[in-house]
This record gives structure tokens, C-alpha cells and sequence, in this order.
């Protein structure tokens, strides 16, 4: 794996924790030289990440849409700065530039962009790993739904392993490099999906 897109909160939340992670989840990348890419900002968990993993020597690619460059700002120092004319060419932008997905803890935007990707692997669209650094089960209620999802047959059983979680960032990034998609091209057709 070259490079993780990592979609995180522009907020720091309420919690220290949330912020240490992110921290250790950018230090964890830089040592294994995997590279980020991530949304640009230099607020928030997303700052956290990034700033961690620059000072640890990594690359740091910043995707930011142009809309939101007055709003996030754009963190200094980066490795590569992508400027995109809309949200939806940035996320193809990040999906194009990574070799997997993992969310941090954050809000509307992070989960939106976290299940857009895992959305497009359930398509078979891509076969990269998808996970959330699960911070003190902050994840919970959403894998908590991608399961009721799977046993009320809204999706496949087996695309219910399509999201791998971890509360530790090398644990995570551990299961995401061993990962093997959680599907198959027979089990897409057979399901119509």
C-alpha cells in the first residue's frame, strides 16, 4: 500500500482522545511509509493526522475542493496540493490517489465520504480495503447499522465484512494490509448488485 485516504473530522470534538488517535493514526502511517492523503485542512482531526504524520517524515497529499479553501484553509508544509473545482471531483481525486479508506472520528462530511467508498466497493467499482479506527466504539452505532443492514437483506452476507475496524491505528492498518476484499465477482452478479 503507497497511499491511505483518511477522511476525518475539520473539528477537533469533544473528546482528547479523538485527537491522540488521529495523532498516532498519522505517526503509525509516516513509520510503515504509507502516504496520506486527506482532505487539506488545517483544522481539526484532519490537521492532527496530517501534521503527525509530516512530522514524522511522511507524505502528506491535501485534496481540497475550491469552495472550501476560505472555510478549511489548507494546512502548510504539505507533500501535494490538489485544488478541485467540486466536492464530487475530490473525492474522485482521493479515490483515484489511494490504495484504501479509513475514517477517524468526525461528522456529517466524514461519514458521507466513508460511505460513498464503501458504497462503491459494495458496486464492485473497487476492490480497495475500507476501515474506521473505531476510537473509544465511536463507530459502534454505524457498524451496528452495516450489520442490520446485512441481516435484514438490504446488502449481501458477503459484503458484510466489507469494513474492517480497529480502536488502534496499527492494528488497523495491520488488518487493512492483510485485507482481501470481502466479495467476489460471482457473489456481485448473484446478488444483482
Amino acid at each position: 500500500m503507497k497511499r491511505l485516504c483518511v477522511f476525518a473530522g475539520s473539528s477537533l470534538g469533544s473528546r482528547r482522545s479523538h485527537r491522540e488517535a488521529a495523532r498516532r493514526m498519522g505517526a503509525e502511517l509516516a513509520r510503515r511509509g504509507i502516504g496520506l492523503v486527506y482532505g487539506a485542512s488545517e483544522h481539526g482531526l484532519m490537521a492532527a493526522v496530517a501534521e503527525a504524520a509530516l512530522e514524522a517524515g511522511g507524505e502528506v497529499i491535501g485534496i481540497l475542493a475550491v469552495q472550501d479553501v476560505k472555510r478549511l484553509g489548507t494546512l502548510g508544509g504539505l507533500s501535494g496540493l490538489h485544488v478541485t473545482k467540486d466536492a464530487a471531483e475530490k473525492r474522485e481525486v482521493m479515490a483515484r490517489m489511494a490504495d484504501g479508506f479509513v475514517a477517524l472520528p468526525g461528522g456529517l462530511g466524514t461519514v458521507e465520504e466513508f460511505c460513498g467508498v464503501v458504497t462503491l466497493a459494495h458496486l464492485g467499482m473497487h476492490k480497495k480495503p475500507c476501515g474506521v479506527l473505531n476510537v473509544e466504539g465511536y463507530f459502534d452505532p454505524l457498524l451496528a447499522l452495516f450489520d442490520k443492514m446485512v441481516s435484514q437483506r438490504f446488502v449481501p452476507v458477503e459484503h458484510g465484512d466489507l469494513v474492517v475496524e480497529a480502536e488502534d491505528p496499527a492494528t488497523l492498518l495491520d488488518r487493512i494490509a492483510g485485507r482481501q476484499p470481502g466479495w467476489s465477482e460471482p457473489a456481485l452478479a448473484a446478488s444483482g448488485s
